[in-house]
C-alpha cells in the first residue's frame, strides 16, 4: 500500500471525528452569525479652520494649537455627564433602564471611535464614528456630538478670551492704582523737602555765596565802626574835643543805605543785572530806602555837635546803634547761611531718594503702558472670538443615517467558522494518529520488532458490524445537528441572549488582554 492510500485509509477511519468537529464548529459559527445583533455605523468628519482675520492685522488671544484644541474637545466630549445625557435622550442601549450609569458610560465610550490626523503644513482633521443598533440612533448620537463639539469649542474659546480680557483689565487697574500711589509719594517727598531738592541746588549755591560775601562785608563794617568809636574816644581823651563829622550824624539806616549803594556800584562792575547777588542788593536797598524815608518823615535832622560831652555821647550812641544793627543783620545772615548749608548738605541724599522714587515710578509707568497695550489687544481678540472670526472647528462631512448594517459580516463569520471547523477536524485526526503508537503495518513490525512478515491479511468486518458502526455514527451526527442548535436556542431563550453573552465574553477578553 502506498503512502497516499495509507494516509487516506487513516483519514477514512478517523473521518467520524473529523466530521463531528467540523459540524460542531460550523453549526456554532452559523448560529453566532445569525444571532449577533446588527450594528449600524455613522461617520462625520471635522476640520480646524484658520482664523478668518489675518493675525498680522488683528490677532486672537486664544492661541491654542489645532491638535491640542482637538484633544481638548475630545476629552470634554467623552465626559460622564455628556455621555449620560446623550444616552438617555436616544436610548442607545437596548436594556438601558436596567443598566447602571457606569455601564452606560462604558458602552458609549466603547461605541465611539475618534481619530485625529494632521502634521506640518497639513490640515488638522477629526473623524468620529458611532456604532448603534439602528441607523437613526447612530446618526442622532453623532448629530448630538456635533452640537456638543461646536458648543464646547465656542464656549472654550470665548471663556479663554474673556478671562484674558478680565485679567488685563484688573492688571491695568492695579498698575493705575500703584502709579497713583507712586506719584503721590513723589509729591509728598518734594513737599517735605521743598528747600533741599536737586532742582534748586544751583540757586541755593548762589544764595550761599552771596550771603557769605555780605557776611564778610558786614564784619568789615562792624570792624570799621568799632575802630571809629575807639578813635573818637581816643581823640576826646587826648584833646578833650569832639570831632564833628557829618557821616556820624546820619542814622544807622542812612549809613547802611550808603554802604549798600556803594557795594551795589562795585558789584555791577563784576556781575550782570540778572545775577542773584545784584538782585539781592537791590532788594535790600529798596527796603532801607523805605526805612530812611519813614525816619525823615518822623524825626527832624540832627544838629551837628562840635564840642562837649553830650556830643561825644551822641556820636558814640549813634556808632553803637549802627554796630548793634549790623550785628543783628549778621545773626540773621548767619542763620540763613546755616539753613542754606543744611539744605545743600541734604540735597545729595534727597537726590538719591528722589531718583529711586522716580525710577520705581518709571518702571510702573512702563508696565502700565505695556498693560494698556495688551488690554487693547485682548479686547480685540475677545471681539474676534465673540463674532466667531477666529480659529474654529467646522464640519466637512455631516453625520448620515446608514441604510445597511456595517457589521457583523454574517457570511464571513459562517464561512470562516466552517473553514476553521474543517481545519480543527483535520488537526484532531492528525493528533489522534500521532498519539496512536500501536503496530498497524508491516513496516511497524520491521521497525519495532525486527520481524519480517510473510503476508498481510486485512481485517474484514461483517455486514452487521458495518451497519452498527454506521448507525452509531449517524446517531452522533444527528444528535450534533439537532442537539447543538436546540441547546443554543434554549440558552438564548431561557438564560441570556447570545448577543449579550458574546458581548460579555468580548469584554472579559478585552479586560484580560
Amino acid at each position: 500500500m502506498g503512502p497516499v492510500r495509507y494516509y487516506f485509509s487513516i483519514f477514512l477511519r478517523r473521518f467520524p471525528y473529523f466530521l463531528i468537529v467540523a459540524l460542531i464548529v460550523s453549526v456554532a459559527s452559523f448560529i453566532v452569525a445569525r444571532t449577533l445583533p446588527a450594528t449600524y455605523v455613522s461617520t462625520m468628519r471635522l476640520i480646524v479652520e484658520s482664523p478668518q482675520i489675518p493675525g498680522s492685522l488683528a490677532a486672537s488671544t486664544v492661541t491654542t494649537p489645532a491638535a491640542e484644541q482637538l484633544q481638548i474637545i475630545e476629552q470634554r466630549l467623552l465626559t460622564r455627564p455628556v455621555l449620560l445625557e446623550i444616552a438617555r435622550e436616544f436610548q442607545v442601549l437596548p436594556d438601558q433602564d436596567e443598566a447602571s450609569p457606569d455601564q452606560i458610560v462604558k458602552a458609549m465610550r466603547k461605541n465611539t471611535s475618534i481619530w485625529t490626523s494632521g502634521g506640518l503644513n497639513q490640515a488638522n482633521l477629526m473623524t468620529i464614528t458611532f456604532e448603534a443598533r439602528s441607523g437613526q440612533i447612530a446618526a442622532g448620537v453623532l448629530n448630538k456630538y456635533l452640537t456638543e463639539i461646536q458648543k464646547l469649542d465656542v464656549a472654550y474659546r470665548k471663556e479663554r478670551a474673556t478671562d484674558t480680557l478680565a485679567f488685563f483689565e484688573l492688571e491695568v487697574e492695579r498698575l493705575s492704582d500703584e502709579l497713583s500711589r507712586r506719584s503721590a509719594r513723589i509729591l509728598e517727598f518734594k513737599n517735605e523737602n521743598s528747600g533741599a531738592l536737586p532742582d534748586s541746588l544751583q540757586f541755593r549755591l548762589a544764595q550761599q555765596g552771596a550771603l557769605q560775601t555780605n557776611l564778610e562785608q558786614t564784619d568789615q563794617q562792624i570792624f570799621s565802626l568799632k575802630a571809629q568809636r575807639e578813635k573818637l574816644v581816643n581823640i576826646f581823651s587826648s584833646t578833650g574835643q569832639v570831632v564833628g563829622v557829618s557821616q556820624q550824624n546820619l542814622s544807622p539806616a542812612q549809613q547802611q543805605l550808603n554802604q549798600l549803594r556803594n557795594q551795589l556800584d562795585n558789584q555791577r562792575v563784576i556781575y550782570s543785572e540778572n545775577n542773584p547777588q545784584i538782585k539781592l542788593l537791590q532788594a535790600r536797598i529798596e527796603k532801607l530806602e523805605e526805612v530812611v524815608a519813614a525816619e525823615q518823615a518822623t524825626n527832624p535832622a540832627p544838629v551837628d555837635v562840635q564840642t562837649g560831652n553830650s556830643a561825644l555821647d551822641l556820636q558814640l550812641a549813634q556808632v553803637d546803634s549802627q554796630i548793634s544793627a549790623l550785628e543783628d543783620q549778621k545773626r540773621i545772615m548767619e542763620d540763613r547761611l546755616n539753613a542754606l548749608t543744611l539744605t545743600i548738605d541734604q540735597t545729595p541724599a534727597n537726590a538719591i531718594t528722589l531718583s529711586e522714587l522716580q525710577r520705581e515710578h518709571d518702571n510702573i509707568q512702563t508696565q502700565y503702558n505695556a498693560a494698556v497695550s495688551r488690554l487693547a489687544a485682548a479686547s480685540t481678540g475677545e471681539r474676534i472670538e465673540v463674532t466667531s472670526q477666529g480659529q474654529r472647528i467646522s464640519v466637512i462631512e455631516h453625520p448620515s443615517t446608514p441604510s445597511e448594517p456595517s457589521k457583523p459580516n454574517r457570511l464571513m463569520i459562517a464561512g470562516g467558522g466552517s473553514a476553521f471547523g474543517i481545519l480543527l477536524g483535520l488537526g484532531l485526526v492528525v493528533l489522534l494518529e500521532v498519539l496512536n503508537r500501536s503496530v498497524r503495518r508491516p513496516e511497524d513490525l520491521i521497525n519495532k520488532l525486527e520481524v519480517w512478515p510473510i503476508a498481510t491479511i486485512p481485517y474484514a468486518p461483517s455486514r452487521g458490524e458495518v451497519l452498527m458502526q454506521r448507525a452509531v455514527w449517524g446517531g452522533i451526527i444527528l444528535a450534533i445537528l439537532i442537539g447543538v442548535p436546540a441547546g443554543v436556542w434554549a440558552v438564548h431563550t431561557y438564560y441570556l441572549p447570545l448577543d449579550l453573552i458574546t458581548e460579555r465574553v468580548m469584554d472579559k477578553l478585552e479586560t484580560y488582554w
